[in-house]
């Protein structure tokens, strides 16, 4: 893997070297400095870079060739502030840092904890004051490398074949991962399609189409003329005077929003399959999917400038790549792997075949890479928050107080959540945008449902 060799080469001269005396302030901006380190004499080698993310995909001569400093910090030192904004991106070698998102929360990282793998910040701005508990040792390096990782997510996700992925060694070595992989690559795989309404009304919406063409096109499909009126009357659209035909529903809840609620009602017939076990899988996604798209929709309202409407469809479309496995493993011959089996599966196809899929069904680019991204902690999609980032905070949310929340990142310290609100970067606002918005969550899970 060769893809960090430009920044390798821009910064090795930029970086004092280990043993000089020099002061490494530099990289922070802001008017509260925090305490100077130390320049330590320590090579970090590949074993040991290996164990953050995403440092654990480079190979051993790229880490050896990566521009890198650790610094020295004691007991009460501040490492740096909140909203500080910094050309550097820092992990945890030794020691016990303190990490305060506000004044009024903290939770501390301990060398060698699982948090202690992911960076400390992300992004261009500092989502938390780090404070030293203990004398710390900190790895500094190139903020750029989260830029070129984003390089990379994004040309994985441009590409429709099944390449480089890796599975754990009795996933990888099933002769059901091995007969799904085939189909893949030779493009045999069932892949789902839209019903026609929503396909038509996706397809003229490329062009200028008003009210009444729209309101011809829905027609056609009463059951989607019926869900379309109970949004419109819904709390999410109503002005409190009821409507009952359809063009009045198209015109109060606007074109572009008509079209994502259309195919989002369109793509819940996609999670269907025959076998009664699979059949269960498919709901639960189905009602994880809902999930999904109405916390994006409810922090694309209270939070951004990004359409609730296009981040509900975003959400919905996150875990599209599960359709395809689920039906390969209805057909394969002498009993597919189960459902938990297969839930094992998902993590490493989701990117992928739901790229795939969306490609297939004509879904623009900015939506169709979502899959790929959407569990991706680390990406970053530039200095403006996208329809992607809300979808990868509403993930995180949506696994706030179960089992799956250990070992994540702190939502302060990942690049989507300091683009939201203009950057107001405290957790507890986040939460309460939840809490305020419960009814408003349940309301869209019930419309789609």
């Amino acid at each position: 893997m060769r893809w960090l060799s430009k920044l390798f080469e821009k910064r090795a001269a930029a970086i004092p070297q280990p043993g000089s005396t020099e002061t490494s302030n530099h990289n922070i901006d802001t008017a509260s400095q925090p305490a100077p380190a130390r320049l330590q004499r320590q090579a970090i080698g590949p074993a040991q870079l290996k164990k953050f993310a995403p440092l654990r995909d480079l190979d051993d001569a790229s880490l050896n060739a990566l521009p890198q400093q650790t610094l020295h910090y004691r007991k009460g030192a501040t490492v740096f502030g909140l909203g500080q904004r910094s050309d550097s991106v820092f992990y945890l070698l030794s020691g016990e840092l303190s990490m305060q998102p506000d004044s009024d929360s903290s939770y501390r990282i301990e060398a060698g904890s699982p948090l202690a793998n992911l960076p400390l910040n992300s992004g261009s701005r500092c989502g938390a004051t780090a404070l030293a508990l203990s004398d710390v040792l900190i790895l500094e390096i190139p903020i750029e490398l989260n830029r070129l990782w984003t390089d990379k997510s994004r040309e994985s996700a441009s590409c429709v074949e099944l390449v480089d992925i890796h599975l754990p060694g009795p996933l990888n070595n099933s002769r059901f991962f091995t007969s799904f992989a085939r189909a893949y690559r030779e493009n045999k795989l069932k892949l789902p399609s839209l019903p026609d309404v929503a396909l038509k009304l996706k397809e003229a919406m490329q062009k200028e189409i008003g009210v009444h063409q729209a309101a011809e096109i829905i027609q056609l499909d009463p059951p989607m003329v019926a869900k379309l009126i109970q949004v419109a009357n819904s709390a999410l659209y109503s002005t409190g005077t009821s409507i009952h035909n359809c063009r009045d529903a198209v015109a109060r809840i606007g074109l572009n929003a008509t079209r994502n609620l259309v195919l989002s009602v369109g793509l819940k017939q996609l999670f269907s399959c025959t076998d009664p076990e699979l059949m269960k899988g498919m709901h639960s996604l189905w009602k994880n999917s809902l999930y999904i798209s109405s916390l994006s929709f409810v922090l694309a309202q209270e939070c951004s400038r990004i359409s609730p409407d296009d981040a509900l469809l975003g959400g919905l479309i996150a875990d599209i790549g599960a359709i395809p496995l689920l039906h390969f493993a209805e057909q394969f011959p002498d009993g597919g792997p189960s459902f938990s089996e297969l839930q094992d599966l998902l993590p490493h196809l989701r990117g992928p075949v739901g790229g795939l899929v969306l490609h297939t069904l004509g879904f623009p680019e900015h939506i169709g890479n979502i899959p790929h991204h959407a569990e991706n902690w680390l990406y970053d999609s530039g200095a403006e928050l996208t329809v992607t980032d809300i979808v990868i905070l509403a993930k995180l949310h949506s696994y706030f107080g179960s089992g799956k929340a250990r070992g994540l990142p702190y939502i302060n310290s990942i690049p989507a959540y300091s683009k939201l609100n203009n950057g107001k970067l405290n957790p507890d606002f986040s939460l309460m945008v939840l809490h305020k918005a419960h009814a408003r969550v349940n309301a869209a899970m019930q419309l789609l449902s």
